[in-house]
């Protein structure tokens, strides 16, 4: 549920005690790296004076908040904060584990939109920027058009894998991964706020192949237009494969997957079937067949191309050149 406009207007006359709170926390070297938790790092006696707490939360029936460093330059400071209703209770083990997960990939993009604002960076610093990253990154518009790639994502282009150029136009590849990609573009285009619905991730490659992601930044109504392309409206970048191993450790950390459930998702992750995976593993196919059905149940996905997408999605996919 959004805030009302009335809470948005009472929420600035806390704003200066709001960013002492976060000047001292920036003073600590983990803050960038562990999410603020209301609950946990808060002595009681600061919550019964907090006129924030008392006046601003409660009222709300808000019982806790946690709070994570986005990004800090000279010219700008970002943060995201999760709340928590009283229905809900105190934000848990489980909700810090999985924001520990998704911080550095929420990090990361916010660095890369800093890094394409008009007003940090001119176009020749810009061309240079995006050829450094070793990820392919492609800018289009809300047709499709590819505006601008970068060194890797040319290199992608002339092979034709995972994505290719059609007349000008971003395609993917694989049938099945074009449509889901155009999806992405178009609702980038229109309802940049909904990108979420999408999924932080669109698998490139077909079921049983190494699995290859897009990750789509969208550009649209903000200030992310680039002095490079002012038309773009999409970022769209594709990492290397990530390690099947990595994807499911990541995963079986954030669901609580058991050891031999987590090498079940590996051996799946890496493009084996339930029944090579049975193999692989020595185990019986029903064996691996309940692991599977126990995967399901604690992650709460039901389709085995979206286990694939979920765990590949947690991890970073997006790296620098030194």
């Amino acid at each position: 549920m959004g805030v009302t406009q009335h809470w948005k207007k009472q929420h600035s006359k806390y704003l200066p005690r709001i960013h002492a709170q976060f000047a001292e926390d920036l003073a600590t070297s983990s803050a960038f790296d562990e999410p603020h938790i209301l609950s946990r790092h808060t002595s009681q006696s600061y919550l019964e004076t907090s006129p924030f707490f008392n006046e601003y939360m409660k009222p709300q029936a808000l019982v806790d908040n946690m709070y994570c460093f986005l990004m800090k330059t000279f010219a700008r400071l970002a943060w995201l904060v999760f709340a928590r209703n009283e229905r809900q209770g105190i934000i848990t083990d489980r909700e810090v584990t999985l924001t520990r997960l998704l911080l550095p990939h929420i990090q990361r993009a916010v660095t890369i939109s800093n890094m394409l604002d008009a007003r940090t960076i001119d176009r020749s610093r810009m061309v240079e920027a995006l050829d450094a990253l070793r990820c392919a990154v492609v800018l289009t518009d809300a047709s499709g058009t590819i505006l601008h790639a970068n060194r890797s994502a040319e290199h992608m282009l002339r092979n034709g894998r995972p994505i290719r150029n059609v007349g000008g136009i971003l395609h993917a590849t694989a049938p099945s991964a074009a449509t889901e990609l155009r999806a992405a573009i178009d609702l980038a285009a229109r309802h940049e706020a909904e990108i979420g619905k999408i999924g932080l991730a669109v698998a490139l490659t077909e079921p049983g192949a190494p699995t290859t992601f897009a990750h789509l930044l969208p550009l649209a109504g903000s200030e992310l237009r680039t002095c490079l392309q002012p038309t773009a409206i999409a970022a769209v970048f594709i990492g290397v494969t990530p390690d099947p191993r990595d994807a499911a450790e990541a995963t079986a950390a954030a669901f609580d997957l058991t050891p031999a459930e987590a090498r079940v998702l590996a051996s799946l992750l890496g493009g084996a079937t339930l029944a090579e995976t049975a193999v692989g593993l020595s185990v019986a196919i029903s064996t691996a067949k309940t692991h599977l059905d126990n995967i399901f149940s604690k992650t709460g996905i039901k389709r085995q191309t979206e286990l694939m997408r979920l765990g590949m999605g947690l991890v970073p996919s997006v790296k620098t050149n030194a």
